[in-house]
């Protein structure tokens, strides 16, 4: 696809004018821009990034969440030949300081006064950063930072040098090559410094277009964009396939009010990690135990069917008579009702990644008539490699290859990649480069698996994290921590799990409780609590635990090849791992090796065989105060299983 996304709006501007392009959410009112209103916009945002000094090639900062002038702002800096690079809206000041000053970034587009505020605290140390635009200006009328700039007016100031130079705009797009950078996305830096992965209008169009013919998309979809824009995930389904397909991207009013827009837009398109699917059956499985007797039996009944024969239905699989009119009937009753609650009435096409998502919460979604598919890919990607077609998804897949992509497994079963959406090179990190992409063009994923005899990939970890028990009875046994620690995350009492074990004797696991789902569990058995730590140090959330870690055990004695990885210790933690505290990225992703060092004494009590341990854990509150939560907490052994030998 030789152009690039600015060209792409003034196409649909053209083609379309009054079509809608964005919606947002303002005051429980849904506002529309159409395809030529918002053509019109990033012109006017051009001319004014113009007059503030933005150069082609230069990076610029956006942070925010979903807004349509905040997308607007990303297209009207491309447009110029300028880079966006967004950040996480939830980052903390520190973490905004190296992308910043790596990036060189002069100029700063956010979307309110936490963010504004949030880079005056780190300006100092970013001295290039000369220029900040806010967009929500409540809160600001007394700043006089210099350098600071309301939104409205750069588009005011914008407009009238358009009408002073009605060509300026339409050339400055023309000059536009589709190789050029598009934007630049930091990961989440697990091991250190996040990189800067540098993409291509080229390399973005190919990948958002190859999803695009696999799955049939057109103009008539609508997407709800709630994740953060910083998130490659987010960008390429509300921002590169919005603008390569021309459909309607809705913006929710808030964090809050999302489940409420879901509802109200009733997407045809949807895409979610596994840990907001996992929110929604929970919430569902909470109102269902606290509705009456009769409907909690009906809906029991028809979801055993639903289980029984609507993945089959999802897979086009034939049906009897007698199947097809229950089911009928259950969707009349239970299904639609539920789908509609969900607010996936409308779904023709709903993906996970990011995560493994639990068959049994894969199932439910794809019993109850929802099509969940998952997906496999990186930032470095432009997320699309594998896919999973519509009557191919199974929960221990990610998909076949699809359109532009080969692929083939290492001897050390390390996944490689080739396509034409694969990252440009890391930012001024030639080394890192160089270590991922080989010099005929394939891409090092990191990531442990194979491809099975129906042609799909299958994920089994991360290659550095496979891993081997030395020691103990199981000796030399393959330790993969990431298989582990989904398989306990699976049960909807369990939210975050972080399993060590290489190179030890045993493994043993750290476990962060669902607070609502283990809260509702307490709740019905009368049981009181004052809080997380308080609910997490119960004896019988203790148990609870405990036997969803006897239940893996079971199911990995079955396993020939990850039998040896059975936990052998385990403990619940007495507080949230959170992005804020360095626990997990922003992404949501286990820093399993902060986490190591962070709570070495609970790893060290955990291998010394003691059975109770004290920590104190230095903690950040949402406000940005700085605190302690302390704790004694239980550390107790679990039941192994004899191995389940292969049949011969």
């Amino acid at each position: 696809m030789q152009t690039t996304f600015p060209k792409l709006l003034l196409e649909h501007a053209a083609r379309r004018p009054q079509a809608p392009a964005l919606r947002e959410k303002e005051y429980g009112i849904w506002q529309a821009l159409s395809w030529a209103d918002l053509a019109k916009l990033v012109e006017h945002m051009a001319c004014g990034m113009h007059q503030l000094g933005l150069q082609r090639g230069q990076h610029m900062v956006v942070i925010g969440a979903n807004r349509p002038r905040l997308y607007a702002a990303m297209l009207a800096a491309q447009s110029l030949g300028a880079i966006p690079v967004p950040l996480y809206q939830d980052a903390v000041a520190a973490e905004c300081v190296f992308p910043i000053t790596n990036a060189e970034v002069q100029l700063a587009l956010v979307e309110d006064q936490e963010q504004v505020d949030k880079l005056l605290e780190i300006r100092d140390q970013c001295p290039l950063l000369q220029r900040l635009i806010y967009d929500d200006p409540r809160g600001l009328r007394s700043y006089d930072a210099p350098g600071l700039v309301g939104l409205d007016q750069m588009i005011e100031q914008g407009a009238a040098w358009a009408a002073k130079h009605p060509g300026f705009f339409k050339e400055q797009v023309d000059l536009g090559q589709t190789g050029d950078v598009a934007a630049m996305f930091f990961t989440s830096g697990t091991t250190g410094n996040p990189k800067g992965v540098v993409h291509t209008h080229s390399t973005l169009m190919d990948r958002a277009q190859a999803g695009a013919e696999f799955d049939r998309l057109s103009e008539r979809e609508e997407v709800l964009a709630y994740l953060p824009p910083a998130w490659i995930g987010q960008n390429i389904f509300s921002y590169a396939q919005w603008l390569v397909c021309g459909y309607v991207v809705n913006c929710p009013e808030n964090a809050g009010t999302v489940s409420i827009d879901l509802k109200e837009v009733g997407p045809t398109y949807y895409f979610a990690p596994p840990r907001v699917f996992e929110g929604m059956l929970t919430s569902v499985t909470i109102r269902m135990e606290d509705a009456g007797s009769l409907k909690r039996s009906m809906f029991k009944s028809f979801m055993a069917l639903a289980k029984r024969v609507g993945p089959q239905r999802m897979d086009g699989k034939a049906l009897s008579l007698g199947d097809r009119l229950l089911y009928a009937l259950g969707d009349l009753l239970i299904y639609g009702p539920l789908r509609n609650t969900l607010g996936f009435s409308r779904v023709r096409v709903a993906y996970t990644a990011g995560e493994a998502i639990g068959p049994d919460l894969f199932t439910f979604y794809r019993s109850i008539g929802i099509n969940l598919k998952q997906l496999y890919g990186s930032t470095e990607t432009a997320v699309f490699v594998c896919l999973q077609p519509d009557h191919e998804a199974r929960a221990d897949t990610v998909g076949v290859p699809i359109r532009g992509v080969e692929i083939k497994v290492a001897e050390n079963g390390e996944i490689l990649v080739k396509s034409a959406g694969l990252l440009k090179g890391y930012y001024k990190n030639p080394k890192a480069t160089e270590e991922v992409l080989t010099a005929d063009g394939w891409y090092h994923t990191s990531d442990a698996g194979f491809i099975d005899a129906h042609g799909h990939l299958k994920i089994i970890d991360r290659v550095k994290d496979v891993g081997r028990i030395k020691g103990g009875p199981n000796d030399g046994a393959m330790f993969a921590p990431k298989y582990v620690e989904n398989k306990l995350k699976f049960f909807p009492f369990i939210k975050e799990v972080v399993a060590f074990g290489d190179g030890r004797d045993m493994v043993c696991v750290m476990i962060n409780i669902d607070f609502d789902a283990v809260g509702n569990w307490a709740e019905r058995r009368n049981l009181p609590y004052a809080g997380y730590t308080d609910l997490a140090g119960k004896a019988e959330v203790y148990e609870l635990i405990r036997e969803c870690v006897e239940q893996v055990n079971a199911d990995l004695a079955a396993d020939a090849l990850l039998a040896g990885s059975q936990i052998s210790r385990f403990l619940v933690l007495h507080k949230e791992l959170d992005a804020d505290d360095g626990e997990l990225t922003r992404t949501n992703k286990v820093r399993r090796g902060f986490i190591g060092e962070k709570y070495q004494p609970l790893v060290d009590a955990l291998y010394s065989g003691k059975q109770e341990q004290y920590i104190e854990t230095a903690v950040k509150f949402e406000d940005g105060r700085s605190g302690s939560v302390s704790a004694t907490l239980k550390l107790g052994d679990v039941k192994t299983f004899q191995a389940v030998k292969a049949a011969a």
